[in-house]
């Protein structure tokens, strides 16, 4: 069924197949068998009205195009089924967001840097009082393993029965980035120290080493990284102990993050 226009929403779709039995010399029917291959029955949605959306379209109605696919010896004897019928709806439409349901995951020494939908929203057709239920389009549940490059991947949208979305898939594209690891030297600053008290830390820097996507290898710099100490932490600690090195915040994409040495004296 072609021409569908936006707007309509098909709620029972017609068959997807027409069964039909013939009648021909065994070696033409040999031949339908073995290598014949058939084209699909198209229908033009404007050339059929029906009553009150309802649209019955008779066998008859198609039938030489069927024999224009048979061998001119061959006898139509049946078409199954011998009616074609569909009912649509006439409905509004809204623009709602695409969420993408499944899991993808890389191959070692990847990740995948981002996920993006496009498009990122759909028009979203429906009957009257249906379209109100519909807030998300979600797309049909996919599972991408091991994925060593950038992937880009049609996926359909589940329709609800009776709604329709235009278009019916979107483009999702998971870009890959390779790990590599990068170590950079962060001072320790001292935080909520009184007025004449100062920190000294042994060292005063320490090495943070971590992994990081190859396309951000030199955006990431010491600056990113902060660790803060502050003087009543120091305070609770007393001065015959280490202080455990803790970074207070981590840039993203940024893991596997190691500091050395883990503890630093202080006075």
């Amino acid at each position: 069924l072609k021409g569908v226009p936006n707007n309509v929403v098909i709620t029972s779709e017609p068959p997807s197949e027409l069964h039909i039995r013939v009648k021909d010399k065994g070696t033409v029917l040999l031949n339908y068998m073995l290598g014949k291959s058939f084209f699909p029955i198209t229908l033009d949605f404007s050339d059929y009205k029906g009553t009150d959306n309802h649209v019955r379209i008779y066998s008859s109605q198609f039938e030489k195009r069927l024999l224009n696919q048979l061998n001119v010896s061959t006898k139509l004897l049946s078409v199954k089924p011998d009616t074609l019928e569909y009912i649509y709806s006439t409905g509004a439409s809204k623009l709602v967001p695409v969420k993408f349901q499944g899991t993808v995951s890389a191959g070692r020494q990847y990740y995948i840097s981002d996920t993006v939908c496009k498009p990122d929203s759909v028009l979203a057709y429906a009957p009257e009082g249906a379209l109100d239920t519909i807030t998300v389009a979600y797309t049909r549940k996919v599972k991408f393993e091991d994925i060593s490059d950038t992937l880009r991947q049609q996926v359909p949208l589940l329709a609800p029965r009776g709604i329709k979305f235009v278009p019916a898939s979107v483009e999702m594209v998971f870009p890959v980035d390779i790990y590599t690891e990068k170590t950079v030297e962060v001072p320790l600053r001292g935080v909520n120290f009184p007025a004449g008290k100062v920190l000294r830390a042994f060292p005063s820097k320490v090495s943070v080493t971590f992994q990081v996507g190859l396309s951000r290898f030199n955006k990431i710099t010491e600056s990113d990284f902060h660790i803060n100490v502050s003087y009543e932490e120091l305070l609770k600690l007393g001065s015959d102990k280490k202080y455990t090195v803790k970074l207070k915040s981590v840039p993203k994409g940024v893991n596997q993050i190691r500091i050395n040495p883990e503890q630093v004296d202080f006075l």
